[in-house]
């Protein structure tokens, strides 16, 4: 039997939390249907007896304290909630007893903004890992080492899970029980739980704003002309011209102010645009083209489907408004 702990944190996102435990726990049920001994003993596992959420409007009992807790085979930390600079302050005593499983052999999943936790460790410096992807420039900044990659849905390596945001989470304990126990029991668990099985992104959720999140005011011009000008002919050299700027300079300093480059972030608007266009459902797919400044038809759906991770019109269909019925 694997011993899970997870993690009862201050500013603990209930929903995330209970949603492993639940899931979990449905899967030993499945075990025992099947005439077999259940996988998991899980725990919520905190510093304290219990916490507080959503302003005081529930309270959260652990079953052991870590300081009672010897040993344990698998930790889950569940999001947490923002100001994410509070979470992380208040949860620093979590942090050298992750650091000590870990070295004991323990496996360790973080889901949605629980990924801020585990980052602060070290243990995912140099490593893939997803979080929510509205959390994205503040994980950047924050954990520089850690290669941020958004557009997934989890991330697995050696023995690191980690899961993307909200409740796409839950994929990732799917993907756990189908690794520990086997495929039949996660289908069992998707269907109970009513959660699309084998998702690969979180690309079609993610809503691109333009990071601002920089002191270069020159790069800030530059993002508003594109931001306002994208159905146009825009090209780099255009772009140079009017701000009168070298373009090998120009492109260096727009790439570290926003992670972009600049033919990048010109598509991720126009995409955006297409995203809400598509959205208010009025429009074909070839008006939609030519209204946010593409001429080739082949050129734009390869572009937002690498963008999304999905074709304009899938996003159309499960994304527009459906007209009313008469």
């Amino acid at each position: 039997m694997k011993h899970v702990s997870i993690l009862l944190l201050e500013q603990v996102n209930l929903a995330g939390l209970d949603n492993a435990r639940q899931g979990l726990l449905e899967a030993n049920q499945f075990l025992l249907q099947k005439g077999m001994d259940p996988l998991f003993e899980v725990e919520v596992v905190g510093v304290q007896s219990s916490v507080t959420v959503n302003k005081g409007l529930f309270s959260i009992n652990s079953q052991k304290q870590i300081s009672h807790l010897v040993e344990t085979d698998l930790i889950i930390i569940p999001p947490v909630q923002s100001p994410l600079e509070d979470a992380l302050g208040k949860n620093m005593a979590f942090i050298p007893w992750i650091r000590s499983q870990r070295q004991k052999g323990a496996e360790i999943v973080s889901l949605c903004m629980g990924a801020f936790i585990l980052a602060r460790t070290g243990l995912l410096d140099d490593r893939d890992c997803v979080t929510h992807w509205k959390a994205g420039d503040a994980f950047k900044s924050l954990f520089p080492k850690v290669n941020l990659v958004s557009e997934k849905i989890l991330t697995d390596h050696d023995g690191l899970y980690t899961g993307g945001g909200a409740f796409s989470s839950v994929n990732l304990i799917l993907y756990l029980i189908e690794k520990m126990i086997g495929r039949e029991c996660a289908v069992y668990c998707s269907k109970i739980f009513q959660v699309d099985l084998g998702r690969q992104t979180q690309s079609p959720f993610i809503i691109f704003k333009g990071q601002r999140n920089h002191s270069d005011e020159l790069v800030i011009q530059v993002q508003q002309y594109i931001e306002s000008n994208y159905a146009g002919k825009l090209s780099i050299e255009a772009i140079c011209e009017v701000f009168n700027l070298n373009r090998r300079t120009f492109e260096r300093r727009f790439k570290k102010a926003t992670a972009n480059s600049p033919i990048e972030y010109v598509q991720r608007v126009r995409m955006e645009a297409a995203k809400k266009l598509l959205e208010e459902g009025f429009k074909t797919v070839s008006e939609i083209v030519f209204e946010v400044g593409y001429t080739d038809m082949k050129a734009f759906r390869d572009v937002f489907k690498k963008v999304t991770g999905t074709t304009p019109l899938d996003y159309k269909s499960k994304f527009s408004t459906p007209l009313p019925v008469v």
